[in-house]
């Protein structure tokens, strides 16, 4: 039997077991293990073991998640990584609004952004700074630089000052930060720019 099957009766697996269970790279499950997202221990030979129950409720938290529905020729893939119940929602009713060729789907956390990012990689990533767990500045930092997200935008939309950003910790300088209320027009502004875009790129194929 495959050691990173859920069938498996070992209670514990190694972390690119876990990674591979999850569909993560193996640098966001030991980030996981690290951040104690994932219940692990180490052995006397400096291995990591970790509880297959704590990967199976992960698992069980994505599978609940709305998952973006595909987008056709032009369209964009959108992850937006915002804890507030709120906001979630008014960012899918207004984009939803604009008739845009838009999948979107919104984790609460920076873990599950990551989770989701290792799965499928997005067109634009809105990430917002103060979030439980993994929060937006080690979103992007883990994120920013990454090969394999060489053409995803990254977004941060905040409600905190650039002076309590700096304080917090410098972002990259070519990751654009705006302020909240959610800025709608701009955003609108975006899409439809880089909806053209792809469109002109995939056409002159």
């Amino acid at each position: 039997m495959d050691p990173s099957s859920p069938e498996t009766n070992d209670p514990y697996c190694s972390t690119s077991q876990a990674a591979k269970m999850l569909g993560v790279s193996l640098g966001t499950a030991q980030n996981m293990v690290e951040e104690g997202v994932l219940d692990a221990w180490k052995t006397s030979g400096g291995h990591r073991r970790i509880k297959r129950e704590s990967v199976m409720a992960l698992l069980a938290r994505r599978g609940s998640a709305q998952v973006a529905p595909a987008v056709g020729e032009g369209g964009l893939s959108l992850l937006i990584a915002e804890d507030d119940a709120f906001l979630q929602k008014l960012y899918r009713k207004t984009m939803d609004s604009w008739g845009l060729p838009i999948s979107i789907e919104i984790v609460g956390n920076g873990f599950d952004a990551l989770m989701v990012v290792g799965q499928r990689v997005p067109d634009v990533l809105i990430v917002d700074l103060i979030m439980p767990g993994m929060d937006g500045f080690e979103l992007v930092r883990a994120l920013h630089g990454n090969p394999a997200l060489s053409s995803t935008d990254i977004i941060v939309v905040s409600s905190m000052s650039r002076e309590d950003i700096g304080k917090r910790g410098t972002l990259p300088p070519d990751v654009p930060i705006y302020g909240k209320p959610i800025p709608f027009h701009e955003l609108h502004g975006f899409f439809r720019a880089k909806i053209t875009q792809k469109l002109r790129l995939q056409r002159g194929r």
